[in-house]
Order: C-alpha cells, then sequence, then structure tokens
C-alpha cells in the first residue's frame, strides 16, 4: 500500500509537487493534509528529517513550494500554507508512518474504554490487521475500529 492510497485527490496532486522538492532539500515527505477549518482552508506539508526539523527546513520547503502550487493550481479556492515538523508526539496516520515505528513506543488513543481505560503506552509489535503493542512484555491487539488515535510516545502526558 502506497502512502499516496489514503490521501484525498487535492493531497496526491500536493505530494507529487512536493516529493521531489523534499527530496531536493534533502527531507522527507512525512504527509500532506488538505483539511477545511471553520471558514478556511489548511494545506499542510509535514516534513521530516533523520537530523529533525528546524524552522529554517519549513521555511526553505515553503518558499520553494510556494511558487510551484501557483503555478500548478492544484487547489481550486483559497488556503492557507502551513509546512511543519511531524513533531514529537507525531501522529500515525499512514501505512509507512506505522513500518517506520515498529520496535518504537507509540501511544494507542481508543474510541471506547477498554477494562475501564482509553490510553495504553507500548513498543509497536505490529500494524497488519490492527495495532499490537508490547505492554511490559504482554502483547496488547487493538482492532482499527477500536482506534481513536496512534501517536510516537514521548515524555509528556498527550492525552
Amino acid at each position: 500500500m502506497s502512502i499516496l492510497d489514503k490521501m484525498n485527490s487535492t493531497e496526491k496532486k500536493v505530494y507529487e509537487l512536493a516529493l521531489p522538492i523534499a527530496e531536493e532539500l534533502n527531507l522527507d515527505l512525512w504527509d500532506i493534509r488538505f483539511q477545511k477549518e471553520g471558514t478556511g482552508h489548511y494545506l499542510r506539508i509535514i516534513i521530516d528529517s533523520p537530523d529533525g526539523i528546524g524552522i529554517e527546513d519549513c521555511e526553505n520547503m515553503s518558499r520553494v513550494i510556494d511558487p510551484v502550487l501557483d503555478q500548478a493550481d492544484p487547489i481550486s479556492c483559497a488556503y492557507y500554507l502551513e509546512v511543519s515538523s511531524p513533531g514529537l508526539a507525531r501522529p500515525l496516520t499512514r501505512i509507512q508512518h506505522y513500518e517506520f515505528a515498529v520496535g518504537m513506543d507509540v501511544r494507542v488513543h481508543t474510541i471506547r474504554p477498554i477494562d475501564n481505560q482509553r490510553d495504553f503506552t507500548g513498543k509497536l509489535i505490529s500494524h497488519e490487521n490492527g495495532i499490537e503493542i508490547d505492554i511490559d512484555g504482554e502483547t496488547r491487539r487493538f482492532e482499527k475500529n477500536e482506534i481513536s488515535s496512534v501517536v510516537l510516545a514521548d515524555d509528556t502526558d498527550l492525552f
């Protein structure tokens, strides 16, 4: 499954425009999100790098992608462009995100309580047919329809 499989058509077009630019800047293209929020539309280009992302990386990507988007005109309405890093508690939303996170600590937030709790932290074991994490040596499995969100765990309380 490709990262493009779960994107809407606008996100796919922007991804295809942004990928060569990110690669030229030695950045990874983590995600593209095009969303309506309130009365505005937001195009979010989320970049990453093994060395981490700084404000300069976001500025460079924004400066280079902006004229490309203007010329290609993949979005028919006015929108705000945001370029950012995925952050420490990056959400795992695409198959590639889960592949990246295997062996790392993640936090699973469930839709409804399971055993009187909704938040579970453990090492990601598998993402095939649901999510499996290791919590203190015990494997815990979550079906996809039970999960509200999965993020990389950091030292802060996320929920």
